[in-house]
């Protein structure tokens, strides 16, 4: 692997199909965090705002963290290690699955695989990448899943 962008993220020739990453952040989700961004998205959904609905009226007896953070704090995490500065843009995400719950004092840390690679038909200096990206709490369970591609920049030429 030659050198990566000097913001640290890797060129599309780094990400080669196979590999696992390993990422090095990990999150405690919080119950401000639950809050903000519930609140920010004007998501009133009490599982995941209202102590008392989730304590007397839901199966988990306590709030959930929104879904859509989870899937954020997902990519987001992947980020440092491998597309700052790197990437062009997300062109989509599938497959997207939630398959345990995450509570609020859970630790979230988080695995991408490369899962494949092309050179983009219209532009030459670009290629799209499929992730597969992964979050697990600190019991190791998987709290979300999600399939990415992304549009990544190729190596400049020297």
């Amino acid at each position: 692997m030659s050198e990566p962008h000097p913001r640290g993220g890797l060129y599309f020739e780094d990400l080669e199909p196979g590999k696992l990453y390993r990422h090095r952040l990990t999150r405690t989700v919080t119950q401000m965090d639950n809050m903000l961004f519930s609140n920010m998205t004007l998501n009133p959904q009490p599982l995941h705002i209202d102590a008392h609905f989730c304590a007397t009226e839901t199966e988990w007896g306590q709030p959930l963290m929104n879904s859509l953070f989870t899937l954020g704090l997902l990519i987001g995490i992947s980020v440092n290690d491998l597309t700052v500065g790197t990437t062009i843009a997300n062109l989509g995400m599938e497959e997207v699955k939630f398959p345990n719950p995450l509570f609020e004092g859970d630790t979230v840390h988080c695995t991408t695989e490369v899962l494949a690679r092309r050179v983009s038909k219209s532009r030459p200096d670009a290629g799209i990448v499929t992730f597969d990206h992964r979050a697990f709490k600190q019991d190791g369970k998987l709290v979300a899943q999600c399939r990415r591609q992304a549009f990544m920049r190729l190596r400049p030429a020297s």
